[in-house]
């Protein structure tokens, strides 16, 4: 049997590998794409992929809104989701010590949220770069000595890197949630999902949004996310992505009929079973 084709953003390493190996299992074959939208394009190729995974949004940085965008437009469906935690190591070519390194390379945000650890080694240098794995991968493609890179668990694996110092990070709950993304006719019925994402937009009248939110408490509804965008093109006019938690399908379905005649352009994104944490 072949391996299922994930599409991932990033280079292999990178947190969306690592959290597609803990959906999809290790025997995958793994695409990358340079970015989200490339990601996008990438997945509705059916000669390329057969699913892709996205992050969507991280309990410290919250909301990529980009990504939000990217799926309203994008005519991909939400099969699933996953919460990892992120882990951030420090990592260098073998037999260094962290008295070797001058400088330290990562990504911006992982830099930051390591900034409390390297405050006891104030001769390092703390460089940004585009991707955590990328700059694992970039120390050992061009045999860096002196340099260390801010990475998950996966690189050093992979380019053959020694961690340093495992979970350098101030917040160690840190989570990334990752949408699970598939085309419309490779999707299969889940009769008994318990979670949905959706978008829609109100009317400029008083009470619309607060009329739509009691229809899902009315239904036992947990609204577990909204998050409001600019509409191009229609100033000062939002849609909202919304996430719904639910204990049965009925819940939702009749909360959708419902709310159907007080929105406008409602899409649903996906319908799911809630995502585990992956630790």
């Amino acid at each position: 049997m072949d391996k299922r084709r994930i599409v991932i953003q990033g280079v292999e390493g990178c947190f969306h590998h690592i959290a597609a190996n803990a959906y999809y299992g290790e025997d995958v074959e793994i695409i990358p794409a340079e970015n989200f939208a490339k990601l996008v394009d990438l997945v509705n190729d059916e000669s390329v992929c057969d699913a892709g995974i996205m992050a969507i949004e991280n309990s410290i940085a919250g909301s990529i809104l980009q990504n939000y965008g990217l799926l309203q437009d994008s005519g991909l469906v939400v099969e699933g989701e996953i919460f990892l935690r992120v882990k951030q190591n420090l990592m260098a070519l073998p037999g260094q010590k962290i008295e070797d390194l001058k400088e330290v390379h990562s990504h911006p945000m992982a830099i930051n949220q390591c900034r409390a650890f390297f405050r006891q080694y104030p001769h390092i240098r703390l460089v940004e770069m585009e991707d955590t794995a990328l700059s694992a991968k970039n120390i050992r493609d061009n045999e860096l000595h002196g340099v260390g890179a801010i990475a998950g668990d996966l690189p050093a694996k992979l380019y053959d890197l020694e961690i340093l110092e495992e979970a350098i990070e101030s917040i160690k709950n840190n989570q990334t949630r990752f949408f699970l993304l598939k085309r419309q006719k490779d999707v299969g019925v889940n009769g008994g999902f318990t979670k949905a994402s959706l978008y829609f937009s109100t009317n400029h009248e008083p009470g619309s949004l607060s009329y739509i939110l009691d229809c899902f408490a009315q239904e036992g509804i947990n609204l577990s996310k909204i998050q409001s965008h600019p509409i191009p093109g229609e100033n000062w006019q939002y849609f909202f992505h919304v996430d719904l938690e639910f204990k049965a399908p009925m819940q939702f379905k009749n909360a959708m009929n419902m709310i159907s005649q007080k929105v406008r352009g409602m899409q649903i994104l996906g319908t799911y079973n809630k995502g585990i944490e992956i630790r």
